[in-house]
């Protein structure tokens, strides 16, 4: 196959699982469907997936590794694509300037050290950051995030920092494989009870609920998510890394 017909083989695979995906949202979501977000999360594919599946109709990526969303925005720039480019896995801070340079959006802020280093390398790009608190909604100790009770104190001590716009919450809720259904909904149904509670309270930054991935997003629909980060359900299974 030549190179456009790779290319246009691939626009047609990607629009229809994304046609795909939204249907699944029309049918958990209601009424609220149009008001719910897609979030394509591209980690792992190379930039000319992601030039296809801008021309099926994306116009959003979510990756988690920090230097691999700079290489990307660059190479889509060199294209003059410019997506919207949203941060999603933990970051070191080491990392926050590609973050701050890049990145239109952070989904996975967990601290006031980080959110410091990321206002101060946002002043250096002169750029402002939407950003979404990570919240650890299972309890599990392996997993980030910041745990409901300390959510309000980290909202108040935030608005120090004119760089970052809060816009809501994010979490990964308990694996749906290991522990099951109704495990899985508690995490959700917590995110839903923190956010009402906080917008009963005055803090009315925290519209967006992120929360739902490929294999759990109706879960999360049922229980307000707002942005659901769907992977493999759009791209397929990801690439192997090559041995070193």
């Amino acid at each position: 196959m030549t190179r456009q017909a790779v290319h246009d083989f691939r626009v047609g695979h990607l629009r229809h699982q994304l046609a795909a995906i939204k249907k699944k949202i029309n049918d958990a979501a209601g009424p609220r469907a149009s008001q719910v977000r897609v979030l394509p999360v591209s980690k792992t594919y190379p930039s000319d997936v992601l030039v296809a599946a801008m021309d099926a109709g994306m116009e959003c990526f979510g990756e988690n590794r920090p230097q691999e969303l700079r290489d990307k925005a660059q190479d889509c720039a060199e294209q003059d694509r410019h997506p919207h480019w949203v941060a999603i896995g933990q970051l070191q801070r080491n990392k926050a300037k590609y973050v701050a340079q890049w990145a239109d959006e952070f989904q996975a802020l967990d601290s006031l050290e980080l959110a410091a280093e990321l206002n101060k390398q946002l002043e250096r790009f002169g750029r402002t950051l939407k950003v979404m608190i990570q919240v650890n909604s299972s309890g599990e100790t392996q997993k980030s995030g910041v745990f409901p009770a300390d959510i309000a104190p980290l909202l108040d001590a935030l608005r120090e920092f004119d760089r970052l716009e809060v816009i809501g919450m994010m979490t990964v809720a308990a694996n749906r494989a290991l522990a099951g259904d109704a495990a899985t909904a508690a995490c959700f149904q917590r995110m839903q009870s923190l956010q009402q509670s906080l917008l009963d309270q005055g803090y009315s930054e925290v519209q967006e609920l992120s929360m739902g991935m490929s294999d759990d997003f109706d879960l999360a629909l049922a229980h307000g998510a707002t942005c659901v980060r769907i992977g493999s359900a759009i791209f397929g299974s990801r690439p192997t890394p090559r041995p070193s």
